[in-house]
């Protein structure tokens, strides 16, 4: 069974394939640099992945051609989709199920909102609000019951929990207004 990390690293590895062929030095740093999860993506964790994305057919391998004049580099490889990986991402990126909105897969999912379909990124920001609304009730419902148990740590804490909560869910508010007054912008206005 793969992992819910291996299904999003599979993911946003197409996602930055997709964008043009890419060597694997520059794909750990991509990774790193735009996706939450992916923080620590190990040399061990990305090559494995890349590996059984070769095996599948979803991506292939081609050197990377020096520039003219000598050199002493030997050719990096340079990893590219396939017509078969491209068809596969394009299933993923047209799926918004659960996992779209959880808090692991939801960053990946909204750095490819560019690739997604309108009615896609409308019910993943929404299923995301809606979902981060239920944790802010539940949240709100235990504080009630036990702000008299807290220390003053524990209390500053939750509140600034919630507080991040109630931000995130406001943002998510303005996108998903953004979202159904212009469904064919770009994307959030800066």
């Amino acid at each position: 069974m793969v992992s819910r990390r291996a299904h999003l690293l599979e993911f946003a590895v197409l996602g930055l394939l997709h964008e043009g062929p890419t060597h694997g030095y520059e794909l750990r740093r991509r990774l790193n640099t735009a996706l939450g999860p992916f923080r620590a993506l190990s040399y061990g964790t990305l090559y494995p992945a890349l590996k059984a994305l070769l095996g599948r057919g979803l991506i292939a391998e081609a050197s990377d051609v020096p520039g003219p004049g000598p050199t002493s580099k030997r050719p990096r490889v340079v990893y590219e989709l396939t017509a078969a990986g491209k068809e596969h991402f394009a299933a993923l990126v047209a799926r918004a199920d659960a996992s779209s909105y959880d808090d692991d897969g939801f960053d990946v999912r909204f750095a490819f909102f560019a690739r997604t379909e309108h009615e896609v990124r409308l019910r993943i920001l929404e299923g995301r609000r809606s979902r981060l609304e239920e944790d802010l009730d539940r949240v709100r419902t235990a504080s009630t019951r036990s702000r008299e148990r807290l220390d003053a740590w524990s209390s500053a804490l939750q509140q600034h929990g919630e507080e991040q909560t109630e931000r995130e869910v406001r943002w998510l508010t303005e996108l998903i207004d953004a979202e159904r007054r212009h469904p064919t912008d770009p994307g959030p206005q800066p």
